[in-house]
């Protein structure tokens, strides 16, 4: 059967009756359609059933399939070609590909090279070797015995993330701090990695990063933006933390991953649980480090961007660095607040 057959249908993303019969059509192939789609394509037949399809969230390539009536036909490459497509006029050239296992060899020889993968699912990139490279990248010029790790948000940063830094860095010769680079938060991920930046020169064995693409993002850990419609126990955070163990772990040499205990987030509570059990596998030690209070209450950045939505800089004053807080009463932070205050 040659391609002429299908007919192209898009979605930006898929609404209405094209959306439940996506659904459906994914459920019988053992896929779930992702909440943060944006864009959609399938390729559907003379009877009008889908028999390939594919979406795209930002840079990600996510929920290919191909019907088992329809294997063998080029499909899968023809999405994929059209999901590149959409990808590159959005200013996306590095690509990533969330797939299962048993789809590795098809996507291999569509250009994109493996990254991780669990039982459940896989992470492939059109780079080779691009995560290799970009940890490398993050080297010291002097290898440390002792070097410790944090992962963090900061939206925005507080005299609680502060805190777990400075007492971090007193347990180790050295410290990675990782700013998560998706720009999913109420603060963009520049004004919150330049927030940390300034806030820990004070640090002379801290450095910060951004994650880049690999570590707590759509793919490696999708539950983390959509914390509303969390179920405890239900994380799929397996493949952010194996990358963390296989390549920033091993790369750099870290032998500790610093948290903070967490009584407000349940996926973060849940993902710490799940760390605890994965990084003890690769000799990795998860230090956990009791939260910073004020007035009896553990500081949250939450509770940071309430007060600010509210303008109650008075009480912010004693949660966020002075750093912090010079931006949040600055013409952009301003800018923020007002965000806030419409939501």
């Amino acid at each position: 059967m040659s391609y002429e057959v299908f007919y192209e249908e898009f979605g930006y993303p898929m609404m209405g009756n094209k959306l439940q019969k996506l659904i459906s059509f994914l459920s019988g192939e053992q896929l779930t359609y992702d909440e943060g789609i944006e864009f959609t394509v399938n390729l559907v037949d003379s009877k009008g059933k889908i028999a390939a399809t594919g979406s795209l969230e930002g840079k990600i390539l996510k929920c290919i399939a191909v019907s088992d009536s329809f294997q063998g036909e080029g499909l899968a490459a023809k999405i994929v070609t059209i999901l590149i497509s959409q990808a590159l006029s959005k200013g996306y050239s590095h690509l990533f590909l969330f797939t299962k296992p048993d789809n590795i060899n098809i996507f291999n020889d569509l250009g994109f090279y493996l990254i991780a993968k669990t039982k459940d699912a896989a992470l492939m990139e059109n780079i080779k070797n691009g995560i290799s490279e970009y940890v490398n990248s993050l080297k010291p010029r002097i290898t440390y015995a002792d070097t410790g790790a944090i992962v963090l948000n900061c939206n925005p940063f507080t005299n609680g993330h502060l805190y777990l830094i400075e007492t971090a860095s007193k347990q180790c010769e050295f410290l990675h701090l990782f700013v998560v680079s998706e720009d999913k938060s109420i603060f963009p991920s520049e004004v919150r990695y330049d927030l940390v930046k300034n806030g820990v020169k004070h640090l002379n064995n801290v450095v910060v990063h951004t994650t880049s693409d690999y570590l707590i993002s759509s793919a490696t850990f999708p539950t983390y933006f959509i914390k509303d419609k969390f179920k405890a126990g239900n994380i799929n955070c397996l493949l952010d933390l194996k990358i963390f163990c296989e390549y920033f772990a091993g790369i750099l040499n870290i032998k500790k991953r610093f948290v903070g205990t967490e009584p407000f987030d349940k996926v973060t509570a849940e993902y710490n649980i799940e760390m605890k059990r994965v990084l003890y596998e690769y000799n990795i030690e998860v230090v956990e480090i009791q939260r910073l209070e004020t007035n009896n209450a553990a500081i949250s950045a939450s509770l940071v961007r309430k007060l600010l939505a509210e303008g109650d800089y008075e009480k912010i004053k004693n949660m966020v660095p002075k750093t912090t807080y010079d931006f949040l009463i600055s013409d952009e932070g301003n800018k923020i607040r007002e965000k806030l205050r419409s939501q």
